[in-house]
């Protein structure tokens, strides 16, 4: 389990991004973080995944904690080592190496070749077209297509929680769907999610679990379905008036993560 308690983050030592945060990512289970720009989401992925020295942060107080470890000070290749791997915003993949150089890269860390090659067949398997232009240069593929790229390129690691940070952003309303889909196959097949979004209607779909960040704090928590529910969420996040009859009007079903429904494919 990963367990973020009354964490605070500055940058600079003066600019405080997250305040007494504290939250939990379940086994087995997808958590959405909600909010606007600014709000801190992507601060706590960086102090999460060690990267948040990188970006003159610092965590001042509290602690985070992954199978009872604590990991506020390790830097980001232990943190992979450990399980916990980031998809950064904005997708960040090497645009001159081709396709398969990518996913290369991403299972670096691990020694052992017939890891590498089952987590490459389950990154082809995820995302076909990926398979397709293999020997394609990153920088030539379409933005959905970079976008299966980056989390393909973390899954090599063989994750045991992959930090999600906007992985709709920039993207098709047709390919964000089919994000959700592939956040919950890959939940489905045993990888716990952080998923960071201010696409609520995706992220609230295939979530168990979610929180809306407020200015650096927890504004809301709970089940998904239910915070989907509530007039704040159903007016900030969801274009509803929090009167509809249907309160989840235009979000997925919450279990689509353990359903076992076959995974249409990513056509981008």
């Amino acid at each position: 389990m990963l367990s973020i308690e009354d964490v605070h983050v500055t940058y600079g030592g003066a600019v405080q991004a997250v305040r007494g945060v504290s939250m939990e990512v379940p086994d087995g289970e997808v958590v959405a973080v909600l909010g606007s720009n600014g709000a801190g989401k992507t601060t706590l992925l960086r102090a999460i995944s060690g990267t948040l020295r990188l970006h003159r942060g610092r965590i001042e107080s509290g602690a985070i904690r992954f199978d009872g470890t604590d990991i506020g000070t390790r830097d980001p290749a232990q943190t992979v080592r450990m399980g916990l791997v980031q998809v950064p915003e904005g997708r960040r993949i090497f645009g001159r190496l081709t396709v398969e150089e990518n996913l290369r890269a991403g299972g670096m860390a691990s020694r052992d070749k017939a890891a590498k090659a089952r987590a490459q067949d389950r990154v082809y398997d995820l995302f076909p077209v990926l398979r397709e232009r293999r020997s394609q240069r990153g920088a030539l593929l379409s933005g959905g297509e970079q976008q299966m790229l980056a989390i393909g390129r973390a899954l090599m690691a063989e994750p045991k929680v992959l930090l999600l940070d906007e992985p709709s952003l920039g993207l098709a309303p047709r390919i964000i769907g089919q994000i959700g889909e592939v956040v919950a196959e890959i939940n489905r097949q045993g990888t716990s999610v952080l998923l960071v979004e201010q696409n609520a209607t995706m992220a609230l779909g295939v979530a168990h679990l979610a929180y809306v960040l407020d200015v650096g704090e927890v504004s809301l928590s709970g089940e998904a379905r239910q915070l989907a529910q509530t007039d704040e969420v159903q007016r900030l996040y969801l274009g509803h008036d929090g009167h509809d009859g249907d309160a989840t009007a235009g979000a997925a079903p919450r279990r689509r993560a353990t359903s076992g429904r076959k995974l249409s494919r990513w056509t981008a």
